[in-house]
């Protein structure tokens, strides 16, 4: 098969599309013909030798969700069969023309979704919905902030918790995203500096000073100080990604004042069962909105697979709204 390589630790430059030996599936496994394959800054953090993934993964193919065919299943599996059209997370090696996952891990793709649409669902819903649910106890009505809301989870998430009923508030550096955010049902949007960036006050403003019980923060270590100030009494940071640098300082004092909580997550380095609990409240409670067109994916372009290295420089440089989608 060929795949997505890297040649080392590095740069864009180090990325390659080539031949390398066929995945093979075991027990409870299945082997998927990858159609399409979603690009995460998971995958950047790869090549450069910072987000290793788990124990017998192999570091020199990134991917962490994937949309296809069944081509084989292995043994003791009775729920797919071949030609099944499935999507997954995985915990590396989707982007490759072949690609095995566990059988419970797979998720059928809607009827009227294409694979490249399927393809930028699974990291970004699956993520977003363990975060706003069952991480930050999101309910209707909340107002909830959600940072960097150009990314791939952000417009996801946005759409779920604007289908659960919630106020979503907004923060991007770009305009033009906040703008485009808004054609999605973002009711405020705010537009942050990125050497200073300062939302607590506005935060408080919209929501009557109260605050808001619920924040997605996915740049983390620059907006930690202001998250706290921004929450309301009791309420909840879920930090999803460090894109701004993991360390921080917080006034331990306004923490303990609000009863604030500040919770860690990421899946890949789950064990399997609780990613499997995810993919099922995934596939339980957003798949039907998907399905209907509630929840859409957000995909900005589709590039074939041997054009990896021009997707990696382009979400390097932050101009990508929504996913970035590699064709097979």
């Amino acid at each position: 098969m060929k795949a997505v390589l890297f040649d080392g630790k590095g740069g864009p430059e180090i990325v390659r599309f080539a031949e390398t030996s066929d995945p093979a599936p075991v027990r409870g496994e299945v082997l998927v013909r990858v159609r399409a394959a979603a690009l995460n800054r998971a995958d950047l953090l790869q090549r450069r030798g910072l987000y290793p993934p788990p124990p017998g993964t192999r570091e020199d193919i990134p991917g962490l969700e994937l949309a296809g065919e069944v081509a084989a299943v292995g043994a003791g599996v009775t729920a797919w069969k071949p030609g099944d059209r499935v999507m997954a997370i995985a915990s590396g090696e989707g982007q490759a023309e072949l690609a095995v996952v566990h059988e419970r891990m797979l998720v059928r793709i809607p009827d009227a979704l294409s694979f490249e649409d399927a393809a930028a669902i699974p990291e970004a819903c699956v993520t977003s919905h363990d975060a706003l649910f069952t991480l930050g106890g999101l309910r209707p009505g909340w107002p909830v902030l959600i940072h960097a809301i150009g990314s791939g989870v952000s417009t996801a998430a946005l759409q779920i918790a604007k289908a659960a009923g919630a106020t979503v508030i907004g923060t991007s550096r770009t305009a033009d995203k906040l703008e485009r955010a808004r054609a999605l049902g973002l009711d405020h949007g705010l537009l942050v500096s990125k050497d200073e960036p300062r939302f607590a006050d506005e935060v408080r403003r919209l929501t009557g000073k109260r605050g808001v019980p619920l924040v997605l923060d996915f740049v983390g270590a620059p907006y930690a100080a202001e998250n706290l100030a921004a929450l309301a009494s009791g309420g909840r940071v879920v930090v999803i990604g460090t894109m701004g640098g993991p360390k921080a300082q917080l006034d331990l004092g306004l923490l303990m004042r609000t009863r604030a909580t500040f919770v860690g997550t990421v899946l890949r380095p789950r064990p399997l069962e609780e990613k499997i609990a995810a993919t099922l409240a995934f596939a339980r409670d957003v798949l039907p909105l998907v399905a209907s067109g509630r929840v859409k994916p957000i995909v900005d372009a589709v590039i074939p697979a041997e054009r990896a290295r021009e997707a990696h420089e382009r979400m390097e440089r932050n101009e990508s709204f929504g996913k970035l989608v590699l064709k097979f």
